[in-house]
C-alpha cells in the first residue's frame, strides 16, 4: 500500500471513528498497519490506534501501539516523530497509573530538541507530567506543570489543551479541598467548549461536565451535580467511553451516599469498580473502595469498612498515592476511636501526621492542615499554597515553605 492509498484509508478510518463506528474504524486502521510500506503513514495510523484505544479504556493495547510507534519514529529519524511517540508512551503509562514511568518519559520528551511541532507538544507533555505528579500527591510539582501547560496553551492559542488543563486543575483543587476553585476551572473548560468547541469531539464537553459534577457534589449542590453527571454519562455512553462511564458511575454513587441513600449507592459503586478493574484504573479503584467504606461506616458495619480500607491501602501503597493513604488513615482513626482500640488509633494518628508532613499539606503561615476542610487557597509563584486569609492577613516577603526547606540542617 503506497503513500496516497495509506492516506485515503486513514481518512476513511477517521470518518468511521467520528461517526461512532469504532470497531469498523479499527479494522480499517489495522489493515493499513499490516499493508502500508510508508513509514510516515504507519506512524500516523499508530497514532489513530493509540487515541482510539485510550478513549475506549484499552490501556494495555494503547501501550502496545505506543511501543511500536517509537520503533517507527526511530526508523524515520525525525525528532518530532520521536517526541510524539514518547509523549504517547508517557500517556499510556499515565492511564495505567504508572506515574513514575510517566514522569520519566515526559522528561525524555522535554529534553529532545525538535522543531516547531515539539514546541506545540510541550504543553501536552507538561499536562501529562502534572497528572502523574497529582497521582503521586506531589502537589507543588503538579501545580508547576499545570501552570506551564496553561502558558503553552495561551502562547499557542490551543483552546483544546487549555480545556484539558482546566479539568486537571479542577481535580487538583478538589483533592486539596478548595471547592470554589475546583468548580471554577471545569466551568472555565465548559465555557471554552461552548465558545470554541464547534468542531471538537464531544468528549471535551463530557469531561468538563464530569469535573463540574464532582465539585458541585463536594459543595453540597447535589441536584446540580446529578444534572452535570447525567449529561457527561449520556455522552460517554454514546461514544463507548468506558473510562468516563466508570467515573460517572462513581460520581453517581457518591451523590447517593451524600443523600444517605446507601442502597442506591452500592450497585453504582459495584458497576464502577467492574469497569475500573477491567480498564486498569487503580486510582479509580481506590476511590470506589473509599466510597464503599464510608457507606459501611454510615451503616455501622465497621469490620466491613476495614476490609475495603485494607484493599484500598494495598493499591495506594502500590501506586505511591499519598493522599489516598492519608484518607485511609483518617477513616481508620474514626473506626478505631469508635471501637475503643487505643493502640490501633494511635498508630493511624501518627501515620496520618506523617502523610501531612510528607505532602507539605499544611499552611506555612498558620500551621493548620490543608485539605481537612473546604478552604480558599492561594498559590505563590513557587507553587507552594497557603490559606488565602493568611496571605491577606500577613502578606508575604517570599515563601515561608521555600525559606524553611533552604535552611541547612545544622542551622535549624
Amino acid at each position: 500500500m503506497g503513500q496516497d492509498q495509506t492516506k485515503q484509508q486513514i481518512e476513511k478510518g477517521l470518518q468511521l471513528y467520528q461517526s461512532n463506528q469504532t470497531e469498523k474504524a479499527l479494522q480499517v486502521w489495522m489493515r493499513v498497519l499490516e499493508k502500508t510500506t510508508d513509514p510516515a503513514g504507519r506512524f500516523r495510523v499508530l497514532g489513530c490506534l493509540i487515541t482510539a484505544h485510550s478513549e475506549m479504556g484499552r490501556y494495555k493495547d494503547m501501550l502496545k501501539f505506543a511501543v511500536v510507534q517509537i520503533d517507527t519514529a526511530r526508523e524515520l529519524e525525525d525528532p518530532d516523530y520521536l517526541m510524539e511517540s514518547y509523549l504517547n508512551l508517557a500517556r499510556s503509562n499515565e492511564k495505567l497509573c504508572e506515574f513514575q514511568k510517566t514522569i520519566s518519559y515526559c522528561k525524555t520528551c522535554l529534553n529532545m530538541q525538535g522543531t516547531t511541532v515539539s514546541l506545540q507538544l510541550n504543553g501536552q507533555v507538561s499536562l501529562s507530567m502534572g497528572n502523574a505528579f497529582l497521582g503521586l500527591s506531589i502537589f507543588q510539582k503538579a501545580l508547576e506543570c499545570f501552570e506551564k501547560a496553561l502558558r503553552y496553551a495561551h502562547n499557542n492559542d490551543d483552546k483544546m489543551l487549555e480545556c484539558r488543563v482546566c479539568c486537571s486543575l479542577g481535580s487538583f483543587y478538589t483533592q486539596i479541598k478548595d471547592y470554589e476553585k475546583a468548580l471554577f476551572f471545569p466551568c472555565k473548560a465548559a465555557e471554552l467548549v461552548n465558545d470554541y468547541g464547534k468542531g471538537w469531539s464531544l468528549k471535551y464537553r463530557a469531561m468538563s461536565q464530569y469535573h463540574m459534577a464532582v465539585a458541585y457534589r463536594k459543595l453540597g449542590h447535589l441536584a446540580d451535580a446529578m444534572e452535570c453527571c447525567e449529561e457527561s454519562m449520556k455522552i460517554a455512553l454514546q461514544h463507548g467511553d468506558r473510562p468516563l462511564q466508570a467515573l460517572c458511575l462513581l460520581c453517581f454513587a457518591d451523590i447517593h451516599r451524600s443523600r444517605a441513600d446507601i442502597q442506591t449507592a452500592f450497585p453504582r459503586y459495584d458497576s464502577s469498580m467492574s469497569i475500573m478493574t477491567e480498564i486498569g484504573n487503580r486510582l479509580g479503584q481506590i476511590q470506589v473502595l473509599l466510597g464503599v467504606a464510608k457507606c459501611w461506616m454510615i451503616q455501622k458495619e465497621l469490620d466491613k469498612a476495614l476490609e475495603g480500607i485494607e484493599k484500598a491501602q494495598e493499591l495506594a501503597e502500590g501506586l505511591g498515592n499519598k493522599l489516598a493513604l492519608l484518607k485511609l488513615h483518617c477513616l481508620c482513626e474514626g473506626i478505631y476511636r469508635t471501637k475503643g482500640q487505643q493502640r490501633e488509633l494511635r498508630d493511624h494518628v501518627v501515620k496520618f501526621h506523617e502523610c501531612v508532613e510528607e505532602m507539605e499539606l499544611y499552611c506555612g503561615m498558620c500551621g493548620e492542615s490543608i485539605g481537612e476542610k473546604n478552604n480558599r487557597l492561594q498559590a505563590l509563584p513557587c507553587s507552594h499554597f497557603f490559606h488565602l486569609k493568611c496571605l491577606q492577613t500577613n502578606g508575604t516577603r517570599g515563601c515561608p515553605n521555600c525559606r524553611r526547606s533552604s535552611m541547612k540542617p545544622g542551622f535549624v
